[in-house]
């Protein structure tokens, strides 16, 4: 997974927080420097530190770390290691008791995640690169998946754990840390910003997707790793709609994960024509006959496929209610926050489940460090502790045997177990996911926090322990193979991973990518599926889940009064027949009505690819005549016979030919606008260069008679004004026809009645025919010049290869206007392309091919002596 941009920047004191891709971290080590240099101060003067301080206290009571360590600057990590709390009761007469842990095992998913941003804060300490010389701290929090916990891990971070401290100011900014970590679910997150947000501390989530955080205006300071639900809930809308399902049922977290998330996913599903038959939600809270109210809804749907847009905990105590008793199966489609939790795979009655995952990812030594537990680090912990003996079901310290509830035998064990062999969540570092992003959001603050302290000089960079720059930066980085960015609201590129629950040969559940989806692609390519699918109940073919199946032969669709449009039942038509609409023809039983295929000259037939070559050739044989006219323009032969008019009808030629290819394919507006203008103007073009052509040729020889000037008037200058003015007729022409009653795309519905005809109306008659009829005036106005000037004598008179042009040319379009008429569909265009390629061929061939003959083959010929013979061609 490559994700490429921005991230961001740390900065001092209150440095405003703008609105941009740029990570602000609040920073307080000048404010502790110059209370330092204060104190120094004080006490040199023999001034009691106590005497002049202020005296804070904080309110509640401190909670301690899971893991902490010292360091120039501290981050925060909040995760939920724990599922549940103690409910206390308050009242409100005394001081609340602390919040506490109501018996429950340990959460091992999560444990990894914060012994991964310990690993990942070590590998910083260790580096050369980032950070040289500066140590980074920590202190790690449980916070139980509880908004209560969470908040009050929040301001505790923001304190600090002292609970009395002195200053000589005021009791802010005493301990705060340079940034948090977490939390790992959104409802606790969102707790969190709103606590912190006013602080500038930044939070930086690896596994809260909930689309509200991306609002700045709410949440200014909060950022994450791990992409929006809004993009998931699109993804999972596409993977309904992909697999043809259109009757699904909906259960979600009543949270704000999973009321956001599944409102974005209904949103998304109703633009792709899915229905809903329910939709559910609960939390892991609720009394049991809500969970039980829930699992009997899935139970008695008729909808085949669930989404389920729950949070693990949740999800784990729905599965185990629908495990106590058989139901019919269900095709499961999960979000990323269960579907890819290892503890999840247990349940393999969900064998099948598909859904979007974080993509995997390797971080070279964590394994390693997970497994590297002493006896000493384990037994110091109460964390550690609590999670050895929940993963080798022993008591640690313990000589002898113990009986737990009367009915599992627990051993004594002392540390040394071989954690190697246990199979884990917390050893497993197969398929690492949300550990990365918790990796990559370590790896974002400490790039923050270099860029803000950290000065390079030549090549020594040095980092100030004490003193922050007031600035914010923006940053980009590459960790661990993978780009680094965030958006303008915090969130990251999203892409994810197709995963599905496939049974393995032992008959357990293992969990395997089959496809991808990627958001930042165009739209229409953002899935793909590259490896074959399980499905529920181990099938391999894929489920169908319909409200209704598709109507029979001779049924039609009535829908169900109070039901989505999903729904309906089949209703046979009545006795008595009724016509199908005017682009629908009936079937051979004539029970039902389906399109008529479409029929236009394609690009694809036969015919479209013959007349598209010969047009293209056609172009081609101009240009290659063009060239060899350039190459000896110099020579006798090209110079007699006025070079400039027949490299501009050679142009004019090239034109014609390519003209033809816009009668070709599908019709649109602007193909049959362009289609009759650029023929009707490209040809008179054409004929007014043999006009000219034959003007000059019977001025020259009117010339040769004595005291006639005749040349005088028609020199190369009135000969361009005279292809310009009859080609500008035909231009006020075609525009007063595109103005007026331009030609416009139609069905043709009246030839055939079993198919429909794709066609260009020519939208004015009086147009088309005014722009053929000046054309064919000009061409016989040719050919009466042409004929008139055949028999002049010497081999520079070309007017007998006009003539012949100009007779092939008159052929052409006078059998053309009939062919044009009666030919039906798509050959009416064939027709109109057929003449116009015919017409050019005449013209190119003969006014130029004997020209092209000499000069090529009987370069002899090529002399003024023979252009001025009395001969013939």
């Amino acid at each position: 997974m490559e994700i490429s941009a921005l991230f961001i920047g740390l900065r001092l004191a209150l440095s405003l927080f703008e609105l941009n891709s740029a990570l602000v971290v609040n920073g307080y080590r000048e404010g502790l420097k110059q209370r330092a240099v204060l104190t120094e101060a004080r006490s040199n003067a023999g001034v009691s530190t106590e005497a002049t301080s202020v005296k804070c206290k904080l309110q509640g009571t401190t909670r301690l770390p899971v893991f902490s360590m010292d360091g120039d600057y501290v981050i925060g990590g909040v995760f939920s290691i724990h599922h549940y709390i103690h409910t206390v009761e308050h009242n409100y007469t005394t001081l609340p008791e602390p919040l506490r842990l109501s018996v429950c095992s340990i959460i091992s998913r999560e444990l990894r995640f914060s012994r991964a941003m310990i690993f990942a804060i070590e590998e910083i300490n260790n580096s050369t690169k980032l950070l040289p010389g500066i140590r980074l701290g920590y202190q790690i929090h449980d916070a139980c998946a509880s908004v209560v916990m969470a908040v009050h891990v929040a301001f505790q971070l923001s304190n600090g754990l002292d609970p009395v401290f002195y200053t000589g100011d005021n009791c802010s900014q005493s301990g705060t840390v340079m940034a948090i970590i977490g939390e790992s679910g959104s409802t606790p997150s969102i707790s969190m910003s709103r606590v912190i947000g006013p602080f500038n501390i930044p939070q930086v989530s690896h596994f809260a997707t909930c689309a509200c955080l991306s609002n700045k205006q709410e949440y200014p300071s909060f950022f994450r790793t791990i992409p929006s639900d809004q993009f998931q809930a699109d993804a999972l809308a596409k993977l309904v709609k992909h697999f043809g399902w259109t009757w699904i049922g909906a259960v979600r977290s009543d949270s704000d994960y999973g009321n956001n998330g599944m409102a974005s996913f209904l949103d998304a599903a109703h633009k792709e024509g899915i229905c809903v038959e329910y939709s559910e939600s609960f939390y892991r809270t609720d009394p049991h006959n809500k969970i039980q109210k829930v699992a009997d809804v899935i139970r008695r749907s008729t909808a085949m496929v669930v989404v389920a847009f729950v949070s693990v905990g949740d999800m784990r105590i729905l599965l185990e209610e629908l495990s106590q008793e058989p139901s019919p199966h269900r095709q499961w489609i999960g979000s990323e926050s269960w579907v890819t939790d290892a503890d999840m795979l247990r349940f393999t009655f969900c064998a099948g489940t598909i859904g979007f995952g974080i993509q995997q990812s390797v971080i070279l030594g964590l394994r390693d460090f997970l497994l590297d537990l002493s006896p000493t680090e384990v037994a110091e912990s109460p964390v550690l502790t609590e999670f050895w003996e929940d993963a080798f079901k022993c008591r640690l310290g313990k000589s002898e045997k113990a009986f737990i509830n009367t009915s599992k035998l627990i051993f004594a064990c002392d540390g040394t177990e071989d954690i190697k062999k246990l199979k884990s969540p917390y050893t497993d570092t197969s398929q690492l996911r949300i550990t990365n992003m918790v990796y990559k959001a370590v790896y974002a603050i400490a790039h923050a926090i270099h860029n803000a302290v950290c000065q390079k000089t030549n090549s020594t960079t040095h980092c100030d322990k004490l003193t922050m720059t007031e600035s914010k930066q923006v940053i980009n980085f590459s960790q661990n193979g993978y780009d680094v960015s965030f958006d303008a609201n915090g969130d990251p590129v999203a892409r994810y991973e197709l995963v599905n629950w496939q049974k393995s040969k032992s008959g357990s559940i293992e969990l395997v990518t089959v496809g991808l989806y990627d958001a930042s692609l165009p739209v229409g390519q953002e899935f793909h599926i590259n490896k074959n699918l399980t499905w529920v109940e181990n099938s391999t073919q894929v489920p169908s889940s319909v409200c209704s199946d598709s109507c029979p032969p001779g049924t039609r669709k009535v829908l169900q009064k109070g039901k989505p449009i999903c729904c309906y039942d089949c209703v046979r038509y009545s006795p008595d027949c009724f016509p199908c609409p005017k682009e629908f023809w009936p079937n051979a039983e004539r029970n039902i009505c389906f399109p008529k295929p479409v029929e236009f000259l394609s690009y694809n037939e036969v015919l479209g690819i013959i007349l598209a070559a010969f047009s293209v050739g056609g172009a081609c044989l101009a240009v290659i005549t063009a060239a060899v006219f350039f190459r000896h323009r110099t020579s006798p032969i090209v110079r007699a016979n006025n070079s400039e008019l027949s490299f501009l009808l050679l142009f004019s030629l090239t034109l014609c030919f390519l003209c033809s290819l816009t009668f070709i394919g599908t019709p649109s507006e602007w193909s049959c606008m362009l289609r009759h203008t650029a023929f009707g103007i490209t040809f008179v073009l054409c004929i007014s260069c043999v006009l000219g052509k034959t003007i000059v040729v019977l001025m020259a020889f009117k010339a040769t008679l004595p005291g006639s000037n005749v040349m005088k008037w028609f020199g190369p200058p009135q000969q361009r004004m005279t292809v310009v003015s009859f080609t500008f007729i035909q231009v006020l022409i075609c525009t007063i026809w595109l103005v007026l009653s331009p030609p416009f795309p139609m069905k043709n519905l009246t030839i055939y009645k079993e198919r429909i005809i794709l066609e260009c109306a020519l939208g004015s008659a009086v147009g088309f025919w005014a722009v053929l009829g000046y054309i064919g005036l000009l061409a016989v106005f040719c050919f009466v010049l042409a004929v008139l000037a055949r028999k002049l004598p010497d081999n520079f008179n070309e007017a007998k290869l006009i003539t012949f042009s100009m007779l092939i040319f008159c052929a052409v379009w006078i059998t053309f206007i009939p062919a044009y008429v009666s030919s039906p569909g798509k050959f009416t265009v064939a027709v109109e392309i057929f003449a116009i390629l015919a017409s050019s061929f005449g013209l190119i061939l003969c006014i130029f091919a004997p020209k092209c003959f000499i000069i090529l083959f009987k370069p002899e010929k090529n002399t003024k002596k023979h252009l001025m013979n009395k001969n013939q061609y």
